[in-house]
């Protein structure tokens, strides 16, 4: 109750604040490609019930929305604007009408796709067993340098040891992460089972 009750004074209070930032980067998006400005997609959510998340778009409007990430800011499906919307992880602003909703949260692991959550084994679905997060323990410590099965047993070290003092250090961490501009929101690894097919 008290973390719901954290999340939703500060993403309130963060639209608020953000709200005319958030207005102009969509003008900005809109303005340098066609399409909408912000991103609808299906992800797994509290105990594998789908939901929309939103994003900022940051790729051409007719790429496919369930392609593969990109390695790096010189994929030529990011569009300028949206290159920088990912170095900064202003892309991910609109979350907060998700927190706000109450089907995500501030901090807990990152939404992932419906056809990874099936993937899973029962100790590895207890990631879905809270909210997912805006930002999350994987995201703040290693992020793009951690293969997907890396994240998931973070993920699984969070659910497992949550309280609200790391929930405070993992925003604290994001929050200097963003303003020192990390080098890591690009996938280098995504799937050590992915690497194993690449080599055969």
């Amino acid at each position: 109750m008290f973390k719901r009750v954290v999340d939703i004074s500060a993403s309130l209070t963060a639209i608020v604040l953000l709200a005319v930032p958030m207005l102009l980067i969509a003008v900005a998006i809109r303005l340098e490609s066609p399409g909408k400005a912000v991103f609808r997609q299906r992800r797994a959510g509290f105990r594998g019930k789908a939901f929309t998340m939103f994003k900022f778009r940051t790729m051409k409007a007719d790429v496919n929305p369930y392609g593969d990430s990109p390695h790096s800011s010189a994929d030529d499906r990011l569009t300028k604007v949206g290159r920088f919307l990912r170095q900064t992880s202003l892309d991910e602003l609109p979350q907060l009408f998700n927190v706000l909703a109450g089907s995500m949260s501030l901090v807990g692991p990152r939404p992932l796709y419906e056809r990874q959550a099936e993937l899973w084994d029962d100790r590895q679905r207890r990631r879905l067993d809270v909210l997912p997060g805006l930002t999350g323990y994987a995201q703040v410590y290693g992020r793009g340098e951690l293969t997907i099965e890396e994240k998931i047993e973070m993920d699984l070290h969070y659910v497992e040891h949550r309280n609200w003092l790391l929930d405070a250090r993992i925003l604290l961490r994001t929050l200097t992460g963003v303003l020192f501009n990390r080098d890591d929101i690009y996938e280098r690894q995504y799937s050590r089972a992915k690497e194993r097919e690449s080599d055969s």
